[in-house]
């Protein structure tokens, strides 16, 4: 128990060893404060509902899943883009301050999602294992708390990147900070009514569990439902509706295809809003070099 709760408090462990593969254990007293999100969901019913919570719910959810699919799984993943050193970081902090773990954490994992999709070296698979191991319980592992330095060679220079991967709980305590201090001043409630403990939980507590379960979703129901545009090696599927709730990342299928691809929605009406910012972005100059899906992809597709 005494060293669960110092792994709250000291960075998780990095290193450059295999990983031992089937023989992961769930360490629940040091996933407590994962649980305790969840559990904290209850102060909904004991906070006022607002329009503006709703907004301010929306806003934390959107503005950090883009950072997620766009930072943590194009860009660190997958290279799909380049953009400067500062914005890089920008976008793993508030990435990061959804709780799920630091940026070359989240490359390293899914890199070795790739490479072993499906197979029983997937971690993440529901093929391979439970929906519900492929869902959440992974995540609660003694395998999921390394980072495997070895699979992400490319960022290792970045120092900053290193220190807000072993400190990831800083942007997720800012965050849940701000929402409780902009709560509790004179201007929130004078203008919108609104309480500390209300915005900490609309703006920080419901949209955090909330994108948990829809960045999980693609690990697990995107390898089981929808349908496949491409032969590939394993279950991968694209799923609108899990494309709706992440931003774009539910069009897997095509992303387990051409990985490298800025665009995951490759075809018309596949829903990618993640990539319209990305080129709105493109023309702002903060990022540049997005790739794209050439042509000979789209004519390996089979319906």
């Amino acid at each position: 128990m005494f060293s669960a709760v110092l792994r709250w408090i000291l960075p998780p462990p990095e290193t450059f060893e295999k990983p031992v593969e089937g023989k992961e254990k769930i360490e629940w007293f040091r996933c407590l404060p994962y649980i305790l999100i969840h559990l904290a969901l209850i102060g909904v019913l004991f906070v006022d509902f607002s329009w503006w919570c709703l907004a301010l719910a929306l806003a934390s959810y959107c503005i950090r899943m883009f950072s997620i699919t766009a930072f943590y799984h194009r860009y660190f993943s997958h290279r799909a883009f380049e953009t400067s050193r500062i914005v890089q970081f920008m976008g793993a902090f508030v990435a990061c301050s959804a709780g799920q773990r630091g940026p070359l954490w989240w490359a390293a994992h899914h890199r070795r999602h790739h490479r072993h999709s499906d197979t029983d070296l997937d971690v993440h698979s529901p093929v391979s294992k439970s929906i519900l191991w492929s869902h959440s319980l992974w995540f609660m592992s003694d395998y999921a708390l390394p980072t495997f330095l070895r699979e992400i060679p490319d960022w290792l220079k970045y120092q900053e990147l290193r220190f807000i991967n072993r400190f990831d709980w800083i942007p997720v305590l800012s965050l849940a900070s701000i929402c409780y201090v902009i709560g509790e001043s004179t201007w929130a409630s004078s203008s919108i009514g609104a309480s500390g403990m209300q915005l900490l939980v609309w703006g920080f507590l419901v949209p955090t569990v909330a994108l948990y379960h829809a960045t999980f979703s693609v690990n697990s129901l995107a390898h089981m439902f929808g349908s496949k545009k491409f032969e590939t090696c394993d279950e991968s599927r694209n799923n609108g509706i899990v494309s709706l709730i992440t931003l774009g990342e539910g069009w897997h299928n095509n992303h387990h295809f051409f990985p490298s691809s800025a665009r995951q929605g490759f075809f018309r009406g596949q829903f990618d809003p993640t990539h319209r910012v990305l080129q709105m972005l493109s023309i702002l100059g903060v990022v540049w070099g997005l790739k794209k899906t050439p042509n000979w992809v789209k004519e390996k597709a089979i319906s």
